[in-house]
């Protein structure tokens, strides 16, 4: 993923609200079939990252990342967006 394209998913995250969370549970399977499935929905999603989890937010990044082949487009504070490309859903067309 480009710097431009990366820059044009921060914009789009922008007026996302965090519609996900991990808690003190951390990243489970339940957790990642529900990032996988909200991926395949919308393709961008906000993950908010509590305060009792006791895990690093860029870790969850990473991990969900990993486990669900989606690009990490964002970190800040408490919360991070992921983005990956639907293959039944397509709304996002990034720029070139």
């Amino acid at each position: 993923m480009t710097g431009k394209q990366r820059a044009y998913l921060r914009g789009l995250a922008n007026g996302l609200d965090a519609k996900y969370q991990i808690g003190k549970d951390g990243i489970d399977e339940e957790t990642v079939k529900m990032v996988d499935l909200a991926l395949e929905a919308n393709e961008l999603i906000k993950i908010k990252v509590l305060e009792n989890a006791l895990l690093d937010v860029r870790f969850c990044c990473e991990e969900l990342c990993e486990a669900t082949g989606a690009h990490p487009v964002q970190c800040i504070g408490n919360k991070f967006v992921l983005y990956r490309e639907s293959e039944k859903n397509k709304t996002i067309r990034l720029p070139r």
